[in-house]
């Protein structure tokens, strides 16, 4: 019993530094947001409507629908867009192909918009911690950008080495700057209890009801108090869903009520504080250590963004809709630690492009908002068919779980397309034009398999006229690794022609991701024999599960096939794309398809094959 408490006490420590990092620091810049776009008359009682409204998005939209219902749609323990979308396509796979089709379209676009928020969410948690060095001085006013930008080059430049030694602190400094922001709210409150009134709907409801233009306004920076609403759901697989409801409900949730609570106090208090109240509730002796201690919790929440988008990536990849891209695994203990160069930097530049651009924290929260609100749309949309068609509960009850949310959702999408013009576009052009690498990514794979099945040669009839008069045979094993099973590989084909020999042993491999987050060894190979010491062999895999091919075939050895790792060699495919007017794709969407096929890593690399035991052939194949 004291093991599983220490075990929960442990995964909630993790949780609070990791999953609300970004929730965590939205205190910095919410209010501050809200009060200072001009919309809101300042008064006491629209202070307290703000107040209500805040709280109550806190609750509808964290406590009620990611904390308790959300939560509840694992794929297999685990969590985030991609997993949510890969089990409602699988609740309406044999129900509805077509509604299929659609759902993985907007899924897929959903977790585009992820790199969207990711640039977005780092850039303007940083920038408003720095901005606290201008409530110390205003000296310091032209150093904010200059250090904004070395933090982050910092901050990105350090993951390739790896972020398991500074796990062990990111908990307790989480801790800290919740604890910290709860005295900061209880010292103000302490001033003017009253403002806990505020608590109660009738506040906001009665905002909303005299000031509905004004409302429908402001939901757009209102939405900025659930930055990193996503994560809880995301980083279930890694914390499990109640550590993640019991950090939620003991130290999150309270810490933040208690701070926006002082925050309200202090504006009753001082109006003038409007232009930054979360670092005006600090004394002038405490501001300096207090953005220390933001600017800290701002690089926790952003690492744990830039973790995020590494993980994603990896899924997005074996669910085949990004070309392989160099992986690196940064921990020798902890396989789910992985550094990818290419994502990195190129996150890295957006973000340092999106700080430049903006200038500001409060511009930045211009750009915030679309992306994430449609990504929590998408959530519940998705939500819906995992109701009412994995878990197969009525119709009627499906609408009643989500239809509450979903007008929520929309109310503030629809408030936050307001700032398409001011800087909403640029988290969607970054979406977009994820998504359109990757639906290109993917309609040129099944262009290219289409392709190569119509040019191939059955494997069985082959074998069998190859071995009415067998080439000469040497020692060893072969693997050759093929995009569909029963088709023969060029490579092979390639091998017959310029080396004239068959080694005495020969696997013939097709590697198969599904839709689930883990496939478990006992599941990972299906061989079957096809005579002559011939095998086809599919390799599964999940999402979320590493790619050792080696490893795998190592598993078939007590199966008939004896496995010598110094006598096995792997001969792949290296296919040249070669773009066609008239056929497939577009013609621009076929020159980009080639350029990604290009420039992707190589299969011996993204397979973890030895690289002294690996052949490549290459050939030329039309789309």
């Amino acid at each position: 019993m004291s093991t599983s408490k220490s075990s929960l006490g442990a995964l909630t420590l993790g949780a609070i530094g990791v999953v609300y990092g970004d929730i965590g620091t939205s205190v910095l810049y919410t209010l501050k947001e809200v009060f200072g776009s001009g919309h809101v008359p300042f008064t006491p009682a629209n202070v307290y409507g703000v107040l209500s409204i805040v709280f109550w998005t806190l609750t509808v939209i964290v406590s009620l629908k990611y904390v308790t219902l959300v939560l509840r749609a694992d794929n297999h323990g685990e969590g985030g867009l991609v997993a949510m979308l890969a089990l409602a396509s699988q609740s309406v796979k044999d129900k509805a192909p077509a509604l299929r089709k659609w759902m993985l379209l907007i899924g897929i676009f959903g977790a585009c918009l992820f790199y969207g928020d990711g640039v977005i969410t780092p850039a303007i948690t940083v920038l408003s911690a720095v901005e606290g060095l201008d409530v110390v001085s205003p000296l310091f006013r032209r150093a904010v950008i200059p250090l904004t930008l070395l933090i982050l080059f910092v901050l990105f430049w350090v993951q390739k080495r790896g972020t398991g030694g500074i796990g062990r602190f990111v908990g307790p400094i989480m801790v800290l700057w919740f604890i910290a922001i709860a005295l900061l709210g209880i010292y103000h409150i302490a001033g003017h209890p009253e403002i806990l009134a505020a608590l109660s709907p009738h506040h906001a409801l009665r905002f909303i009801w005299q000031h509905p233009g004004i409302t429908f306004i402001i939901l757009g920076a209102v939405v900025l108090c659930v930055t990193g609403g996503e994560a809880l759901y995301a980083d279930m697989g890694h914390f499990g869903r109640k550590p993640i409801r019991v950090a939620w409900f003991s130290i999150v949730m309270p810490c933040l009520t208690l701070n926006y609570f002082g925050q309200g106090a202090l504006l009753l208090d001082n109006p003038d504080a409007v232009k930054n109240p979360f670092f005006m509730l600090a004394p002038e002796w405490l501001t300096l250590p207090l953005v220390g201690l933001a600017t800290m919790a701002a690089v926790i929440a952003s690492q744990a963004l830039i973790s995020g988008a590494f993980s994603v990536t990896k899924q997005v990849i074996q669910l085949g809709y990004l070309p392989r891209l160099q992986i690196r695994h940064t921990s020798t203990r902890d396989t789910g630690q992985i550094y990818m160069p290419f994502v990195n930097w190129s996150l890295f530049v957006a973000i340092v492009l999106a700080v430049v651009m903006f200038r500001s924290s409060s511009n930045l929260a211009a750009a915030y908002g679309i992306a994430v609100t449609l990504d929590m749309t998408i959530t519940t949309v998705l939500t819906f068919f995992v109701i009412r068609y994995g878990w197969g509960y009525p119709l009627a009850l499906g609408l009643a779980a989500t239809g509450f949310f979903l007008v929520v959702d929309l109310a503030f999408f629809s408030s936050n397309l307001l700032k398409l013009v001011d800087g909403g576009w640029f988290p969607i052009f970054i979406g977009g034009a994820v998504f359109v690498l990757m639906t290109t990514w993917k309609d040129g794979r099944e262009r290219l398999n289409q392709s190569l099945r119509e040019s191939s040669i059955d494997l069985p009839s082959l074998l069998e006229s190859l071995f009415v008069s067998p080439p000469q045979r040497v020692r060893g094993t072969a693997v050759f690794m093929a995009a569909e099973p029963g088709i023969v590989p060029n490579a092979l084909m390639h091998n017959l022609k310029h080396n004239k020999v068959l080694h005495e042993q020969n696997l013939f491999v097709t590697v198969r991701y599904f839709e689930v987050p883990w496939i478990g060894m006992e599941q990972r190979l299906a061989i079957e024999p096809l005579g002559h010491d011939c095998w086809q062999v599919i390799v599964r895999y999940g999402f979320k599960n590493d790619v050792n091919l080696p490893r795998a075939l190592g598993m078939a050895s007590g199966r008939g096939i004896v496995l010598n790792p110094m006598t096995t060699s792997y001969f792949l495919s290296r296919d040249i794309v070669t773009p066609t007017l008239g056929k497939g794709m577009a013609l621009w969407r076929e020159k980009l398809f080639a350029q990604m096929h290009h420039s992707a890593t190589g299969a011996a690399e993204f397979l973890s094959l030895p690289s002294n035991a690996v052949v490549e052939l290459g050939s030329k194949v039309e789309i």
